[in-house]
């Protein structure tokens, strides 16, 4: 099979199992009374939104690995195995943490702890592969200079992919908290990483993703009809990060996956300034009118569509941006 015939085959795929599960299994998390609970610290038209079905991740995640096995099975490819081991790994944190708040009615779910110990097992099994046993090494290619690639000692390599991967996973959670904001950045990332993927094995799950995301966010956009929950986010996180290191990219995230970027760091700087001004002064001050970033700009009287939109189009002029940076 060429590599154009397995990006089509792989996209139409996973489009057409995500597009089959969505009208099907969305009832079902609705009968099961799987729907979203809303902070009152939130954007005020949020409430709305309560009781709107999540954990749609699971659609997402089925579409992948369906996709997946059929081309680790036909096609004999097993380079894609790590990236669905991170998909698979951040999925199950994510469904773990929506179960415990859906389900248990814990409304935090597990607790930080609890999910860092978690993510730090996943990432690292992936670390151990990336360095001892894929043959990729530390090299990392630089952008904007043609292809180069520097090899970290691996006493600072470690620490960085460990970084990159917790950073970008819990960006891509931050990111998902307006109807199809998530859905539409991570398409447009996946497409870039199938771009650049060709001729390297790793093409089938990247295309895959985009197929999956694809239907998903025909359910997913606004107004949403379905939630992907920390089940899809943190899937979404791992997909990124995996695909970034098995390509020696991971530099690259900061340009492709910015959105994901400003997210978390919004999110640090507000939650940090408020501690500390309040240390000080007694009462805690905010950089944004709220965060993550997104919800600044809601309180700013952006409409969540326009947001959405918004966001998405950085991400595709970011992702040519990085295409011509190789």
């Amino acid at each position: 099979m060429s590599t154009s015939t397995t990006i089509i085959v792989a996209i139409i795929m996973s489009f057409a199992v995500s597009v089959i599960l969505c009208p099907i299994v969305i009832p079902l998390l609705k009968k099961m009374k799987f729907g979203q609970y809303i902070r009152e610290v939130g954007p005020k038209s949020h409430q709305s939104k309560a009781g709107t079905p999540t954990m749609g991740g699971m659609i997402i995640l089925a579409s992948v690995i369906v996709t997946s096995l059929v081309f680790m099975f036909v096609e004999k490819n097993t380079k894609i195995v790590p990236v669905l081991f991170m998909v698979i790994g951040f999925g199950i944190i994510g469904f773990t943490d929506d179960y415990i708040k859906v389900v248990k009615k814990r409304n935090l779910g597990l607790t930080e702890i609890q999910k860092l110990v978690a993510q730090f097992v996943v990432t690292a099994v992936f670390c151990f592969y990336i360095v001892k046993v894929s043959g990729l090494g530390t090299a990392t290619i630089i952008p904007f200079t043609n292809g180069m690639e520097v090899t970290m000692p691996i006493w600072l390599f470690v620490p960085f992919l460990f970084i990159v991967v917790l950073g970008t996973v819990n960006g891509a959670n931050l990111t998902d908290g307006l109807d199809g904001l998530a859905t539409s950045v991570t398409i447009i990332i996946a497409v870039f990483f199938t771009t650049v993927a060709i001729g390297t094995g790793l093409e089938p799950i990247s295309a895959a993703f985009v197929g999956a995301l694809l239907g998903f966010f025909l359910y997913n956009v606004y107004p949403a009809r379905v939630f992907m929950g920390d089940t899809g986010s943190l899937a979404l996180g791992g997909f990124v990060s995996a695909m970034a290191f098995m390509l020696k990219m991971p530099i690259f995230i900061v340009i492709v996956a910015f959105i994901y970027l400003i997210e978390a760091l919004s999110d640090i700087i507000q939650v940090t300034w408020f501690k500390y001004t309040k240390k000080k002064y007694g009462k805690g001050r905010r950089v944004f009118k709220m965060a993550p970033l997104h919800h600044h700009f809601q309180e700013s009287g952006y409409a969540e569509t326009q947001v959405v939109a918004a966001f998405a189009v950085v991400t595709a002029i970011l992702c040519l941006v990085a295409y011509i940076a190789m």
